[in-house]
């Protein structure tokens, strides 16, 4: 490992009476660190498709241009468990900040060079690289928030820090047009326009990369604070055990997350649930517009109501798992999972005619769903030690991106066409039910009470 990226070491604890005050200041400091780090991550993740459309005007077909944009999912899901391992072995400090400023720089060679994008090959490989360097965003993020916040209080902090992916992605599109709107203003002789949808918002981001690295630290003891379990006794196992020890690869794989049956539960959990999200989200428009009726404007309303109802659902969602359940997140995840089901029905039952009631439902869906997004990566976090924390957050986004994202696109939509909606609805419908029997599998389970010893 690059020394750059190593653990900051332990330093010498503060006076006793300065504990407090820093711990309360770094706490908040640290956090907006993460919050604006991943929000910056978002404004250069999906601007690829904003492109979309000029590049279908240069010949690209939008079969193409799909190819191209799935190397960012198959990229993301892969890095996302590969870099989780090195990011429990690293400063989470410096490896956020380096993750956004490469992504950023792919995003500014796609903007500033014709070259990379003249061919679907040369996009593809550029968008891979970009999926690949996104999946150093969560894992050292995660690594923060075990070790800065406790258990009782992770679920809410987890679904405030959450929504950064809100805003970022909410902040992309007008970023994206204002960089299309001055580069066709003050460089139309030299570029086309849509170079801005990249440029823009990598400049941005690499402010946000900036503002993130003054402000996150790595862990409470090497600015000289003790472990956060102990500054709030708040333990995350009964025998008051505190898990610090660094580990190798090999023991965090093997001893803490590829045997931990709970991982696996959720890991399984987040295909299911990814498959809803996604199998709801990216079709809406064409299910809105074949069965129900919808027009364009229509279908787009529901559209961002169903993303924008997930920030209180998850917030929500954050609290109850931890005031509520007392830091147990199947419950949560089981109670929404059974309201999403119950959405879900109503959207598919629902005859044409009823705009109102599909709205509802689509919001509904929406406000529920992201919930238990967040609440398997928070469990992830929960169920190992926090060196290990990456690595089994990574775990779960592999299963989710590669198992649940890409099946609602390629399996859903030929189940579509071969057996109508209603052959597509009871796959939802089932993927509901296995994902509430995965969350009650550890309906009992808090914290790291899990970990093998």
């Amino acid at each position: 490992m690059l020394k750059l990226f190593k653990s900051a070491p332990p330093v010498e604890r503060l006076p006793e009476d300065k504990i407090d005050s820093e711990y309360k200041k770094l706490r908040f400091q640290v956090f907006m660190g993460i919050f604006i780090g991943y929000a910056a991550y978002y404004l250069i993740r999906k601007n690829f498709s904003l492109a979309m459309p000029y590049l279908t005007e240069k010949g690209f077909t939008t079969g193409e241009l799909g190819l191209v944009l799935s190397a960012i999912s198959i990229a993301y899901g892969i890095s996302k468990f590969v870099m989780g391992t090195v990011s429990d072995r690293s400063n989470a400090r410096y490896f956020l900040f380096t993750g956004l400023i490469l992504s950023a720089i792919i995003n500014l060679f796609m903007g500033f060079f014709p070259f990379f994008t003249s061919s679907v090959a040369i996009m593809f490989v550029m968008l891979f690289l970009n999926g690949w360097f996104q999946g150093m965003g969560w894992p050292p993020s995660g690594r923060t928030l075990v070790h800065w916040f406790s258990v009782s209080e992770r679920g809410g902090k987890t679904a405030i820090w959450n929504v950064a992916h809100n805003v970022g992605g909410g902040l992309m599109a007008p970023l994206a047009i204002g960089g299309i709107s001055i580069i066709t203003t003050y460089f139309g002789a030299t570029y086309t326009g849509y170079e801005g949808v990249f440029i823009l918002p990598a400049l941005v981001a690499i402010l946000g990369a900036v503002l993130s690295f003054i402000l996150m630290r790595d862990t409470p003891q090497s600015v000289g604070l003790p472990p956060i379990e102990e500054y709030r006794n708040d333990y995350a196992n009964n025998s008051k055990t505190i898990y610090e020890t660094e580990l190798t690869t090999k023991e965090i794989l093997f001893k803490h997350v590829l045997n931990n049956k709970w991982v696996w539960a959720i890991a399984i959990a987040n295909v299911f649930v990814y498959f809803v999200r996604y199998g709801v989200l990216d079709w809406a428009p064409i299910y809105l517009s074949e069965e129900k009726g919808f027009n364009m404007k229509e279908s787009g309303i529901a559209y961002f109501l169903y993303e924008w109802a997930g920030i209180p659902g998850t917030l929500l969602c954050g609290y109850i798992s931890d005031k509520v359940f007392k830091g147990r997140r199947g419950p949560a995840g089981a109670v929404f999972m059974a309201g999403v089901l119950i959405a879900v029905i109503v959207y598919w039952l629902n005859p044409a005619g009823n705009p109102m009631i599909d709205n509802i439902a689509l919001i509904s869906i929406g406000f529920l769903i992201y919930g238990p997004v967040m609440l398997i990566g928070l469990q992830a976090l929960d169920l190992v030690p926090k060196k290990a924390a990456g690595t089994a957050a990574g775990l779960t986004g592999l299963f989710g991106y590669l198992g649940g994202a890409v099946m609602a696109n390629a399996l859903l939509g030929y189940v579509v066409q071969f057996s109508s909606w209603d052959g597509g609805f009871m796959l939802l419908t089932g993927s509901c039910v296995l994902a509430i029997i995965l969350f009650a599998i550890t309906w009992n389970i808090r914290g790291q009470e899990a970990i093998k010893h």
